[in-house]
């Protein structure tokens, strides 16, 4: 079969610059990669509490039988979406396929034809690719600068064509590739003192911030401050998909134009059941977060020990990123690493800018200290 020659070419560049992606098996070594931050996607009690609900329940369905607005919207999907609405002190919750589906969902159809969106230049690429698909005008602001930020409301200000024209600004509360947080209570008072609308998404601090890892918005007590909260179970929780947490009226506008979740299979008993579970769980086990606390504190305090903190982006969330420029450079020290007993990922450009290559460390409640001096410890040999 043959295959286009522009895109044979696509690929062969990728590989002459060392960013050739593939997929790789599961492996047994430590695990510094995975979003899995407290370890429940292997959680025996969270599957056996699943597996129990849906038999005391009598639900015993292998799939959705279709989109939510058709045959999909089976019961479990009210009582997990009000539990999440009342753990996140939202009004309400709206489950959607995955993280990607949401952000699609929302930027897709939420800002309108006159609307600005304004969002931060290191959003995820779910924020960048629904962004495209609106028909909003979008401008992005400098990595948690504000002062751009408000350089760039002025402007949509004084560009509007409407009196309903609506200015989003949109950010992450830990960005995924950098692990920072933006300093939230005052963008919050940036865009109130505006009139924006600020939405947040928060896929990694769900399980990380809080006292029962509620997340960032929360931690600071901002919740009826944002317009929208993005949430994902993908990471923390351990499972699959993602809910988007906000007033009844943006839920029902969602469910009416929100294509990404008006034209997909919903998800099936059991993902929704597993979601479910998971989020008692966590409610009723702190236990973990508060380990992952103490190991994200062990790290960065070996971090200064090492004199390595200059080589790091700063965090005190689960993402940990050491620059180390150059896509052979930081492939063949991720290598040693992986061949030391810890999976390390290197993250090469194009997925972050040329010159930012980094080697990206996940802590989870489960690492121990030793395994964390380990890794530092190697990383320090080999870091020239």
């Amino acid at each position: 079969m043959q295959f286009p020659q522009n895109l044979k070419e696509k690929l062969d560049i990728r590989k002459t610059q060392n960013a050739f992606r593939s997929l790789s098996r599961s492996n047994k070594l430590i695990d510094f990669a995975s979003n899995d931050y407290l370890g429940f996607s292997s959680s025996q009690a969270i599957f056996n509490a699943t597996h129990h609900y849906l038999i005391t329940h009598n639900t015993i369905h292998n799939g959705a039988t279709g989109s939510r607005l058709l045959t999909g919207n089976h019961n479990l999907y009210y009582e997990t979406e009000h539990f999440i609405a009342i753990f996140h002190q939202s009004e309400t919750a709206l489950i959607y396929n995955s993280g990607y589906d949401a952000n699609i969902g929302f930027f897709s159809s939420v800002p309108q034809k006159n609307d600005f969106i304004l969002f931060d230049e290191l959003s995820h690429a779910s924020i960048r690719d629904g962004i495209l698909m609106s028909n909003a005008k979008s401008y992005r602001f400098q990595h948690n600068d504000f002062e751009d930020l408000e350089r760039l409301i002025q402007f949509c200000k004084k560009n509007k064509t409407s009196e309903t024209t609506n200015i989003y600004v949109v950010t992450e509360s830990v960005f995924s590739m950098d692990g920072d947080t933006p300093n939230l209570a005052k963008l919050v008072t940036i865009c109130e003192k505006n009139h924006c609308f600020l939405v947040v998404d928060e896929a990694h601090a769900l399980g990380v911030f809080g006292n029962s890892g509620e997340g960032l918005v929360q931690d600071l007590n901002l919740q009826d401050k944002i317009f929208a909260r993005l949430i994902t179970f993908g990471k923390s929780l351990g499972c699959h998909g993602a809910a988007i947490l906000g007033s009844q009226d943006l839920k029902d506008y969602l469910v009416n134009f929100s294509r990404s979740f008006i034209y997909s299979t919903g998800l099936s008993p059991h993902s929704v059941a597993t979601i479910f579970t998971a989020y008692q769980y966590l409610e009723k086990n702190t236990g973990e977060v508060q380990q992952l606390k103490s190991n994200i504190n062990i790290f960065n305090q070996q971090k200064t020990i090492l004199s390595l903190k200059p080589l790091f982006v700063r965090s005190k969330s689960a993402i940990q990123s050491a620059i180390i420029p150059g896509n052979e450079k930081v492939k063949s020290i991720a290598k040693i690493i992986q061949e030391n007993g810890f999976d390390v990922k290197a993250i090469l450009s194009p997925t972050v800018p040329k010159g930012q290559e980094r080697l990206r460390f996940c802590l989870h409640s489960y690492n121990s200290e030793k395994e964390i001096i380990g890794v530092l410890n190697l990383l320090n040999k080999l870091k020239m």
